[in-house]
């Protein structure tokens, strides 16, 4: 898959996933990992960050009963309207592509 399309689309998945649960960003990683399993597990991490640093999610620091805390991502309202226009415009360009016959 091309990597322009893909872009968008993990951007969205991811903050998909996590507007249904906060989630630590190994947990985010895996998930995502099995669904793109060519996409190199690194680059989940940066996106977590950006989409950190346009502040789409938030992070904080969760205790875990077995070891140190781990920082867990949870989605701003920003993000929850940037998720909503990103499926927004996903929907239309489904549409698009198959009033083509696609």
């Amino acid at each position: 898959m091309d990597a322009q399309i893909k872009k968008g689309v993990i951007d969205m998945c991811i903050l998909h996933i996590i507007s249904k649960q906060d989630m630590y960003g190994y947990d985010v990683m895996k998930q995502m990992g099995a669904l793109f399993p060519e996409v190199n597990d690194s680059t989940f991490y940066v996106i977590l960050r950006r989409l950190n640093k346009e502040k789409l999610t938030e992070v904080y620091w969760g205790k875990d009963s077995n070891g140190p805390p781990r920082k867990y991502y949870h989605i701003t309202e920003a993000g929850k309207n940037a998720l909503v226009e990103d499926i927004d415009n996903w929907r239309k360009l489904i549409d698009i592509v198959s009033s083509i016959g696609i």
